[in-house]
C-alpha cells in the first residue's frame, strides 16, 4: 500500500512533525508548563466544537447501512476492503445544499466519513464516482492526518512548508480515491465534477481538461498554488490519470513572494496576505517606536558626554565659592555646544538644562555623603523616560 502515499508527503510529514514537536517542547519549557494549560483549554474548546459537528451529522444525516442505501453502503465497504481498513468508520449522507463535497472527521476515537447529498446525486450516473470521494476521505483517516495535525500545528502556518504538506496530503488521498475507482478515467471524471458541476461533468473532455495544466506555470497561478492547501484540480486530475505525470514547473519568482505569505489553510492566499500585513503591522508598531527611542538615546548620550565638562565646572565653582554662579558666562562657558546643543542655568538651584533637538535633559545637583556634588539626570520637555540612556540616572556624575 506504499504506492498510495505521495512521495513528498513522507518527507514533508517528517519535517513538520520534528519541527512541531520542537516548538511544542520549547513552548512547554519556555512557559514553565503554561502551554499545557493552554492545550487543556484548547481540548475543552475542541470537545464543544467537534461535538456540535458530530451531533449535527448524527441528528440530520442518514447513516449508510445494509438497510439504508445498500448500493452506496456496498461501495463504501468495498473501498474499505481495498484500502485494507479493518475498523470501518461510520458513513453518513448529509444535505449538501448544492455543494459537491465530502469530508472525514473523528471524535473521541470514532471516525466518520460524510458524503454531501449533492455529490452523491451528481455521481449517480457514474458507476464508481462516489467511490473516489469515499476513497479520498478514507485516505485521510488511514494516513492519520487528523490525529497528527495537533503535533504539527505550531509550524503548519509557516510559508511554503504548511501549504506544501497540505497539498501532499491531498495528493496522497487522491491516490486512495484512485485505488477505490474502477478506472483512471472514472477517478478523473469524479474530480472534474468539482470544476464542471453536477451536470456538465458528463460532457467533459477529460484529455482537454488535463491539458489545462500548462496554465499553472504562470506567476500568479504558481503563487496562489504555493499558498494554497490544494493542488489545482487540473493537476489532480492529471495525476490520477498518470501518477508519474510530469507537472509544469512553477514560476521561480512566485516562490520569492510566497515565502513571505503565512499559510492560511482553506482561507487562501488573500487571508494569508492579511495575516502577513497584520504581523508586519504588529512588528512595526513595536519596532518603529523602539528604533526611534534607540536613535534618541544615542543622540542624548552624546549630549550627556558633551555637557560633562560644564557640570564639572559648575561643581568646582560651587565647592570653591560656596555659591551658585550667576550665569554660565561667569564661568566663561558658552550657552551652546559645538553640535548646537543649548545650555541654560537656573542660578537659584544650579539646575542645568541641556536642550537637544530631541528634547531637554535636566541635571539637578545634590551633595553626597562625601560632600561631593552628584548630578541627578531626568527627562525634561520633549523627552520620554524610555528615551533616557542608561548613563542618565539618579546620581549621574
Amino acid at each position: 500500500m506504499n504506492e498510495l502515499v505521495y512521495p513528498r508527503e513522507r518527507t514533508l510529514g517528517k519535517i513538520t512533525l520534528v519541527l512541531g514537536l520542537l516548538v511544542w517542547l520549547g513552548l512547554i519549557v519556555g512557559t514553565f508548563g503554561g502551554a499545557l494549560i493552554g492545550l487543556a483549554l484548547g481540548f475543552v474548546v475542541y470537545l464543544f466544537v467537534q461535538s456540535t459537528l458530530i451531533a449535527h451529522i448524527k441528528g440530520n444525516g442518514v447513516e449508510l447501512s445494509e438497510a439504508q442505501f445498500p448500493d452506496l453502503y456496498t461501495q463504501f465497504t468495498t473501498c474499505c476492503d481495498l484500502l485494507q481498513i479493518k475498523t470501518r468508520p461510520q458513513a453518513y449522507i448529509l444535505n449538501g445544499n448544492g455543494g459537491l463535497n465530502a469530508f472525514a472527521t473523528k471524535f473521541l476515537g470514532t471516525q466518520y466519513v460524510v458524503l454531501m447529498s449533492s455529490v452523491v446525486d451528481a455521481m449517480d450516473p457514474h458507476v464508481d464516482g462516489v467511490r473516489f470521494y469515499i476513497g479520498h476521505e478514507l485516505g485521510h483517516l488511514r494516513m492519520k492526518h487528523l490525529s497528527g495535525h495537533l503535533l504539527r500545528w505550531p509550524v503548519l502556518w509557516l510559508p511554503l512548508l504548511g501549504a506544501a504538506y497540505s497539498r501532499a496530503r491531498e495528493s496522497t488521498c487522491d491516490r486512495h480515491g484512485l485505488a477505490c475507482s474502477d478506472s483512471k478515467e472514472g477517478a478523473a471524471q469524479a474530480l472534474a465534477a468539482l470544476s464542471a458541476g453536477a451536470e456538465r461533468w458528463k460532457q467533459l473532455n477529460v484529455s482537454s481538461y488535463v491539458g489545462q495544466t500548462h496554465h499553472s506555470s504562470g506567476f500568479w497561478m504558481s503563487f496562489h498554488e504555493l499558498t494554497a492547501g490544494y493542488p489545482w484540480l487540473t493537476k489532480r486530475a492529471a495525476r490520477v490519470m498518470n501518477t508519474d505525470a510530469p507537472m509544469p514547473q512553477r514560476n521561480r519568482f512566485a516562490y520569492l513572494l510566497a515565502a513571505f505569505v503565512p499559510y492560511a489553510g482553506r482561507l487562501g492566499a488573500g487571508f494569508g496576505m492579511l495575516m502577513l500585513v497584520y504581523i508586519v503591522g504588529m512588528l512595526a508598531a513595536v519596532a518603529i517606536p523602539a528604533y526611534k527611542d534607540y536613535t534618541v538615546k544615542a543622540k542624548v548620550s552624546a549630549a550627556i558626554i558633551g555637557s560633562q565638562s560644564v557640570r564639572d565646572a559648575l561643581g568646582h565653582y560651587y565647592q570653591s565659592n560656596q555659591k551658585v554662579p550667576e550665569s554660565l558666562d561667569t564661568l566663561g562657558i558658552r550657552s551652546q555646544l559645538a553640535d548646537g546643543t543649548k545650555l541654560s542655568l537656573d542660578p537659584d538651584k544650579m539646575v542645568l538644562t541641556v536642550s537637544t533637538d530631541e528634547g531637554d535633559l535636566v541635571f539637578t545637583p545634590n551633595m553626597n555623603a562625601e560632600n561631593s556634588i552628584v548630578w541627578d539626570c531626568t527627562n525634561g520637555d520633549g523627552l520620554k523616560p524610555s528615551q533616557l540612556p542608561p548613563t542618565c540616572h539618579s546620581g549621574e556624575n
